[in-house]
């Protein structure tokens, strides 16, 4: 008798467990099933990649049969997370004939509707786009009887707090609530006593084990003018099997995107700014093989990929816990993988900052970028990385040649290639 048998779930489920390959629980699934199964609210601290989201389908699931419609809504931070849910629940849910529907933001809200009139048991979605449908009269939150915050310490970061609580107050007061987080900031304590029933608490590893022991952590110190330079040395020196790069702004991941394509390395990007076709594009090839996903904080939070060797932040938050969100992409269910960080002389700061917050200690390396430099062009990035976030960047030019905007970038000429000084004509 295997571990998910002893928890007593049902054959549709166990089947549908195994053609999915999960063979034995992971330690916040074995903790976390029994108590959701006894109808506890729950509220579970976890390091990202521990399987959450399997942690509250499972019993979810196990719960709920075809005939009830509306019965659970899981509620997650952006639509690439809330894709990413729905193919565990539509696998999870195969064998026992439930339909789950997705509903987010950038894709056609009619179709969406016409999905939930259809049925959904489960639903899956964005709070901004969970709301319009609510508001237009095509989404029933009083029938819910399972409600789940997915990654709710991004959730409140990304601003989501007033639509949480809007969510929340339209759904059943017996409800069964289930908030997951890898952090326990006071905003995800203050919702969890308004709006749970006496939650059980689980905490899955130690409270100092905010970044997974199993990555190391190096960082190197260059100046401005040289970050592409080390990006290339590391690239060349540690040589990343699948490495996600982070910039703090779409204009930084377009520059960067086009700078790796230009000199023969397999690479895509996801931001913001890239319409969702795109950005699930980016997402599947990533996933298939390509080498290096070029990304911002907002289209990267939450994703759930395996094999990820390093983490690459080629511009550094002063948020320290910004570096603890990006690092969990890498080592995954306790898989070795390696943090890198690019900083300029004035942010040595931020590296304290990170030590004293994370319990980590992150070791400075020295890197060849006299070989990299690129004759006859002075590389810059075209905004100002402390005062452009995702979202709300302005552009600011330096002298020399520089990088425009997302609709075509000036590399003038060099070794690695040439282009005329143009900016393409937009579409």
């Amino acid at each position: 008798m295997t571990e998910f048998e002893k928890m007593g779930l049902k054959p549709t489920l166990l089947s549908a467990l195994k053609k999915i390959g999960f063979e034995k629980p992971t330690e916040v699934q074995d903790k976390a099933i029994p108590v959701i199964m006894s109808g506890k609210d729950t509220v579970v601290r976890a390091k990202t990649g521990t399987g959450k989201t399997g942690a509250f389908l499972i019993p979810i699931i196990q719960k709920i049969e075809k005939k009830d419609l509306s019965s659970a809504i899981v509620i997650a931070p952006t639509r690439e997370l809330a894709l990413q849910v729905t193919d565990v629940a539509k696998r999870l849910a195969a064998d026992a004939g439930l339909s789950v529907v997705t509903v987010y933001g950038g894709a056609s809200i009619e179709r969406q509707i016409y999905e939930l009139r259809k049925g959904a048991n489960i639903i899956v979605g964005t709070p901004g786009r969970l709301i319009d449908i609510f508001k237009r009269g095509e989404l029933h939150l009083d029938a819910i009887r399972f409600l789940v915050l997915d990654e709710a310490d991004i959730m409140f970061d990304m601003g989501f707090i007033e639509d949480i609580e809007y969510i929340i107050s339209k759904t059943r007061g017996n409800r069964q609530t289930m908030l997951f987080s890898a952090t326990m900031p006071d905003a995800i304590v203050k919702i969890a006593n308004r709006h749970m029933n006496s939650p059980e608490r689980l905490s899955i590893g130690g409270e100092e084990e905010i970044v997974v022991n199993t990555i190391t952590h190096y960082y190197a110190i260059v100046e401005k003018g040289d970050k592409f330079a080390a990006l290339l040395a590391y690239i060349d020196e540690y040589k990343p099997d699948k490495a996600i790069i982070f910039t703090h702004t779409q204009i930084g991941a377009d520059v960067i995107y086009r700078f790796l394509k230009r000199n023969g390395f397999d690479a895509v990007i996801m931001h913001g700014g890239l319409s969702q076709s795109k950005r699930e594009y980016s997402l599947s090839d990533f996933r298939k093989g390509t080498k290096f996903l070029i990304a911002t904080n907002v289209a990267a939070r939450g994703l759930d990929i395996s094999g990820i060797s390093d983490v690459i932040n080629f511009d550094v938050s002063e948020d320290p816990a910004v570096y603890v969100h990006r690092v969990g992409r890498s080592a995954r269910m306790g898989a070795n993988g390696r943090a890198f960080s690019i900083l300029i002389p004035r942010d040595r700061y931020i590296i304290w900052e990170i030590e004293n917050m994370a319990k980590i200690k992150l070791q400075q390396i020295e890197l060849n970028t006299k070989k990299y430099k690129i004759e006859g062009e002075n590389i810059q990035y075209s905004y100002d990385t402390r005062e452009a976030p995702e979202g709300g960047f302005r552009r600011r030019f330096h002298g020399g040649r520089t990088f425009g905007g997302r609709s075509g970038n000036r590399f003038g000429h060099g070794r690695f290639g040439a282009r005329r000084n143009r900016y393409p004509r937009r579409h």
